[in-house]
């Protein structure tokens, strides 16, 4: 077996658009694979450690959107660096003192393997712990966004969400979306690449243009 990586060999962070970290890893659901998710959209998350509070909210969070982010082909995958004793004991507590099931599977991951793969572990804030991260990978196993961060503060699950809607209405179409773009707004338009293309971008009455280079469609 390769011996374990210390921190100055640890891998850089990956890079968005190319293919994720490949992992196999024991979770609350048995072995899992990045292969596993393949078809699906997989929102992957990491939190700094089990009984924890900031953690502690966010699962529930992500639990109850979980529903949501299914009818989106997507799979939430949680991780940590504690063992699955510690995990399925946390899901326990979770479900006995806030009434909330925690059913997607998280990973248990005490050699930091996966923790490192996906630069999850940050000196600056801890040399045991995973920061908060947040991946979304694509069904071809290509890392779409990646967002950290601090130990100190929750995420907002919504925008992950809304993050995920975003990236796939720009696969389907071939297309931008402005800051805070939800379901149903006007989507941006590629800036045409030549001056003929910006002189017919001004007449086209199917978009709304502002300038050549900045218009928006309704889908």
């Amino acid at each position: 077996m390769e011996q374990e990586m210390t921190q100055s060999q640890t891998p850089g962070i990956p890079r968005i658009n190319e293919p994720a970290p490949d992992f196999r890893a024991p979770t609350t659901a048995g072995e899992l694979s990045l292969s596993d998710f393949r078809g699906k959209w997989l929102v992957l998350f990491s939190h700094p450690a089990d009984f924890t509070p900031v953690c502690t909210t966010e699962f529930m969070a992500f639990a109850k959107a979980q529903d949501d982010f299914e009818k989106l082909n997507a799979q939430l995958l949680g991780l940590s660096i504690d063992s699955t004793h510690s995990h399925i004991a946390w899901i326990r507590s979770i479900k006995e003192n806030f009434g909330v099931d925690i059913r997607f599977p998280i990973i248990a991951d005490l050699k930091m393997e996966v923790a490192k793969a996906y630069g999850m572990i940050h000196e600056g804030a801890s040399d045991t712990s995973a920061v908060r991260a947040t991946f979304i990978i694509d069904p071809e196993g290509i890392l779409k966004a990646m967002v950290y961060y601090p130990m100190t503060n929750g995420r907002s699950i919504p925008e992950f969400l809304r993050l995920l809607q975003s990236l796939q209405t720009s696969e389907q179409y071939g297309v931008a979306t402005p800051e805070g773009w939800q379901p149903g707004d006007k989507v941006i338009v590629p800036p045409p690449a030549t001056v003929k293309d910006a002189e017919e971008r001004l007449q086209n009455k199917d978009y709304e243009v502002t300038d050549w280079y900045f218009s928006k469609k309704s889908l």
